[in-house]
């Protein structure tokens, strides 16, 4: 699978003009739900969905480990992916934290998302890997909910992600572009920032807000 994709979105993108592109291609759900936020807004992820399916728990068998999958997930990461831990709303389940962000980013992972909680939010910040996450809580996920399935489709933050969809995310959010129509997509996006540059430089000439809408159609 190509890469070209993950640099250009990277170098080029960002997530409001992506989400105004699929918008108009008729995808207007692909945007995470904004109780999904950045530890640390001045960081971008961008890279391929690994996926992860958790279910709420209320116990551990004998002898089981409940991080098996998880373990799995981590160990498995290759450059430019990013986790996507599905972990429902009941606000019990925290799945990541500071040993998974360092394990992920030595293998080059470019970050997680989870519409769960993370801790050791301090320690994560200084690694610089991003995290975005729907809430920040101290609780282990042993006896509270265990992975039930990874590289499978999930629903993160109300939006639906499968294996290889595009993740990115910045200060403003989390937005996924599916696998099936990430060509069209970046193409489109790329023409969007275009526009909104030249927009932008009349704008500082100061032209009118109105004029320039009127000849380049975009705010």
């Amino acid at each position: 699978m190509s890469e070209e994709p993950v640099r250009l979105a990277r170098e080029r993108l960002f997530t409001a003009v992506l989400s105004d592109v699929l918008d108009a291609a008729g995808r207007r759900s692909q945007a995470m739900r904004p109780g999904v936020r950045p530890l640390d807004e001045a960081l971008v992820m961008v890279g391929r969905a690994r996926t992860g399916l958790y279910m709420d728990v209320y116990h551990v068998q004998p002898g089981e480990n409940p991080y098996a999958l998880e373990i799995g997930l981590v160990d498995d990461l290759k450059p430019a992916e990013v986790v996507v831990l599905a972990a429902g709303a009941s606000g019990r389940i925290a799945p990541w934290g500071e040993l998974l962000s360092t394990a992920s980013r030595a293998r080059g992972a470019a970050g997680c998302v989870t519409d769960g909680l993370v801790r050791d939010v301090r320690a994560i910040r200084e690694l610089r890997f991003p995290v975005f996450a729907g809430g920040i809580g101290p609780l282990d996920t042993r006896g509270r909910g265990k992975v039930m399935a990874i590289d499978v489709a999930v629903e993160c933050g109300g939006v639906r992600v499968e294996p290889g969809d595009l993740v990115f995310g910045d200060a403003d959010g989390v937005v996924v572009v599916p696998r099936s129509i990430e060509d069209d997509i970046l193409r489109a996006a790329l023409t969007k920032v275009e526009g909104e540059d030249r927009t932008r430089d009349a704008l500082r000439r100061g032209e009118k807000l109105a004029d320039v809408f009127a000849r380049h159609g975009i705010l």
